[in-house]
């Protein structure tokens, strides 16, 4: 019987095994397949023998086993880095150094790694060095100082820690005597040096700004009311041309040179969930410097979009149309451009209520643009977690060549497609809800490292797409900067009721461009349990605190709602736009969910109710909680399971506040409710159940009258 030569097994190359505990760390366990080619041996030129394919060829599978660290205490998370194996477990020095912020300081970190100096030799004796620029031979010092060179290189920001940087100090007294004449040493020189001139260079800014500021405090401040407005926007003299005065091309190129400028500045562990969520506590704002740009340039394009729309006085219904069609047209050449943070920022001031509702002017827009602009909506449409975005944000990136033969000569690299440029609010609504989902601590004081394995394979893919922007050859413009920042913006409010004015609530006009959306803003979490056990020690199967279980998550968060401009009485008779839209340049993104202040987001949580798989009729939802103290009205996002009792959901929520020595008993749970009305809820009582569904998940933790415990809130 004849045998087919080479036939290959379809079988999984990586298939798991299971866990190995050890003290104080557990592996996760996989059997490797690898293929070794087996052949016989023929004569070869000058009667050498060599391997070739023939008829008795047959095919060899080699299985190892690899084991990646999945939990661990944080010394041994530390020892890892220089003992580990890095041929089987590859991702774990990049995923450590890009995460670690979320759980240990650099100090602290360092303070575990570098070993102290030796004690000083007696006079006259040497010790003996190695070719490679004076290290000593010691595996577990090449180790780390292969580790700092990494870090100085991959994640120099950490090292930041003005005035004196005395984390970058403890590494320069390393490797001053560990490798004195290496790279590593000498990239931290270059660091420091850095550091200083940058410190200097900000010095002599804040002096300028201080020079001008008392001319710039003698402006008088722009009236709220739209009259005021367009009085003062027709008294002041411009001194060059309006934005629209220029080419698509010419803004729409302006627009992506400086979202690459931004997005390549981007510290990729500003992003994590545990960092940008806590932007809006009280003394933290400086926190994710690099972020806060990518979100101001954002709100900026909004702004422009609004004002060069709504500012102009006196302008008919088709002189209105004109303005939209050229915004039509700079989002599509955004679009071919792969600017994608540009082009949702158009459309959805494009789709936000204010400009939504001037059914005269749409109703004056062609219909080829009204087509394109649909067509460009679908992009960042909500269903199925964007993912149309999603989508041809991979394609784009394997793109290999250039997709439009039209490009300008010169504005682009000929040689590889530059960008794209993507939205960075995907990227923080996954990694947000990442956070969220998964628990930071497992059960034995162990932290979860699959937690930060998976935020890494986010962070990795914004590196990525940062080094693609690299292909980018754009130049600025000054002129069409100088017009982009002198575009008269308008607030919310004056938005709104600019528009008003525009286009009064009780006209009949043609209806505004008709594009199906949800009127609601919904946000949808969709979990998957990638390993289940029949019996698990810290929950039971699908609890996604169970230490047992990896949770996978999606989202689907929209960044504003479109008709709940404040006051409003006229909802558009259209359908709503097909994806969301701030309604005014002092929107700020709500790209994660742990938004601080009196005025939460109201969002319609209730109608999210997701099932999870290993419980039968079991669901989910992600409430957010705050602490009724003095530390600001700061709320955090826990998932909220059916089967979370009182006592449980307390407890989660102090430990996402890192209250230390938390006493859940201490704490009452009370649901916020419209019309500043609270619904207590009981202890003991299922929270998912006695919560109201009508009203937003937005929860506040108050102690007890006579607790007997004190909670500190820790500042990490």
């Amino acid at each position: 019987m004849d045998r087919t030569t080479g036939k290959d097994l379809a079988l999984a190359p990586l298939q798991d095994w299971g866990e190995e505990t050890e003290e104080g760390a557990v592996y996760s366990v996989s059997l490797r397949r690898q293929l070794s080619q087996r052949s016989s041996p023929r004569e070869g030129p000058g009667g050498s023998q060599a391997p070739s394919p023939a008829a008795d060829a047959f095919v060899h599978y080699r299985t190892s086993k690899v084991r990646a660290l999945r939990a661990a205490r944080l010394e041994r998370l530390v020892r890892e880095l220089v003992s580990g194996d890095r041929e089987q477990d590859p991702g774990f020095v990049p995923a450590f150094l890009a995460t670690h912020r979320a759980f240990v300081s650099t100090a602290r970190v360092l303070g575990l790694l570098l070993p102290p100096p030796p004690p000083p030799l007696p006079p006259g004796i040497e010790i003996e060095k190695t070719e490679g620029g004076g290290l000593p031979v010691n595996k577990n010092l090449r180790a780390v100082v292969s580790v700092l060179g990494s870090w100085l290189r991959d994640h120099p920001q950490d090292f930041r820690a003005p005035p004196a940087h005395s984390d970058l100090g403890s590494v320069r007294t390393f490797l001053g005597w560990a490798a004195p004449a290496g790279p590593e040493a000498r990239e931290a020189e270059k660091l420091l040096g850095d550091f200083l001139e940058e410190a200097e260079r900000k010095q002599e800014e804040e002096d300028s700004e201080a020079r001008t500021g008392l001319l710039e405090a003698s402006e008088t401040p722009r009236p709220d009311s739209p009259e005021s407005c367009w009085e003062e926007e027709a008294g002041l003299a411009r001194e060059g041309p309006e934005l629209l005065d220029f080419s698509v091309d010419e803004v729409a190129e302006q627009l992506t040179f400086m979202d690459v400028e931004l997005f390549s500045r981007v510290r990729p562990c500003e992003c994590l969930g545990s960092v940008w969520s806590q932007r809006d506590r009280p003394g933290a704002a400086g926190t994710a410097p690099t972020v806060r740009a990518t979100v101001t340039q954002f709100n900026m394009v909004i702004g422009c979009v609004l004002g060069s729309v709504l500012g102009a006085q006196g302008l008919a219904a088709p002189q209105r149309a004109q303005r939209l069609e050229k915004w039509i047209c700079i989002a599509q050449r955004c679009r071919e451009l792969r600017n994608f943070s540009s082009l949702r920022a158009i459309l959805s001031a494009l789709q936000s209520n204010p400009i939504y509702r001037l059914k005269r002017s749409w109703g004056a827009v062609g219909r080829e643009r009204l087509s394109t602009f649909r067509k460009l909506s679908q992009i960042f449409s909500d269903e199925n977690n964007h993912l149309s975005s999603r989508e041809i944000l991979s394609q784009e990136e394997a793109a290999e060549s250039p997709q439009e033969e039209d490009t300008l000569p010169g504005s682009l690299s000929p040689n590889l497609p530059p960008g794209p440029v993507p939205y960075l609010g995907t990227f923080l609504t996954d990694l947000v809800m990442l956070d969220t989902a998964l628990p930071d601590m497992l059960e034995g004081e162990l932290i979860n490292f699959e937690k930060r394995r998976k935020e890494w394979e986010i962070l990795a893919h914004i590196q990525q797409l940062q080094k693609r922007c690299r292909n980018y050859c754009l130049s600025p413009h000054a002129p069409i900067l100088a017009a982009l920042h002198a575009q008269h913006q308008l607030s919310e409010e004056q938005s709104y009721r600019v528009s008003r004015v525009i286009e009064p609530p009780a006209a009949s006009c043609p209806s505004s461009p008709r594009i199906r959306r949800r009127l609601s803003l919904t946000k949808r979490l969709s979990a998957k349990l990638s390993r289940e056990r029949g019996s698990s020690p810290g929950g039971s199967p699908g609890d996604p605190s169970s230490p047992t279980s990896r949770l996978c998550v999606s989202l689907s968060l929209s960044p504003g709602s479109p008709p709940s401009s404040p006051r409003t009485k006229d909802p558009p008779t259209g359908s709503p736009p097909a994806s969301p839209g701030p309604q005014g340049p002092s929107t700020k993104l709500p790209l994660s969910p742990d938004l601080a202040g009196s005025r939460p987001l109201a969002l319609p949580l209730s109608g999210s109710h997701i099932s999870l798989p290993g419980q039968q009729g079991s669901e989910a939802r992600v409430i957010r909680v705050s602490i009724d103290n003095d530390h600001g009205n700061l709320y955090r996002s826990i998932l909220l399971t059916s089967q979370d009792k009182a006592p449980t959901v307390v407890q989660r929520a102090l430990q996402k506040h890192n209250v230390a020595h938390p006493w859940a008993r201490d704490y009452q749970l009370f649901q916020v409710l419209p019309g500043d009305r609270e619904l207590l809820i009981p202890d003991n009582a299922n929270v998912f159940y006695a919560m109201s569904p009508a009203a937003p998940g937005d929860f506040v933790l108050r102690r007890k009258d006579g607790a007997r415990h004190t909670a500190t809130i820790s500042s990490t």
